[in-house]
């Protein structure tokens, strides 16, 4: 199997930390690269797609209270370009909010999850997300 890229957008120190030492007991080998705000994820995803094809991530979690431009607005970005729309994306944030659930699968969110607020929890939270999306879906291929 080949090792997946993980696009992981979020602000909050404390989340960074925890998805990433979640994701790097993997049972695979995985690159996580980290944006810190919307503007950030922008700027990384067309990196990918304007030469930098490894830059482009198999699996992006993302985060809907950002920074700059919020999550809302990068999944539109993401879903609507032409070159990204195939890559899956997974809103990983603290919102239960009936309208952010709406507004995420209206503009195309792959899943919507609420991020626990216990650590344990939140751990087997990523980890399930892992299992699920690198595990046993197929991810397309970024040819």
């Amino acid at each position: 199997m080949k090792d997946i890229h993980i696009l992981l957008v979020e602000d909050n120190e404390g989340d960074i930390v925890l998805t990433k030492e979640a994701l790097s007991d993997a049972k695979i080998k995985n690159k996580v690269s980290v944006a810190k705000d919307g503007e950030e994820a922008i700027r990384f995803v067309n990196a990918g797609i304007n030469g930098d094809e490894h830059l482009l991530p198999d699996l992006i979690l993302l985060d809907i209270n950002l920074p700059k431009v919020d999550g809302k607005e990068v999944l539109h970005y993401i879903k609507t370009h032409p070159s990204l729309k195939k890559i899956p994306v997974v809103m990983l944030t603290t919102s239960s909010s009936e309208l952010d659930v709406i507004d995420s699968y209206n503009n195309y969110a792959n899943c919507f999850i609420t991020k626990p607020v216990d650590f344990n929890k939140f751990f087997e939270v990523v980890r399930m997300i892992e299992d699920f999306w690198i595990t046993i879906v197929k991810l397309p291929s970024k040819d």
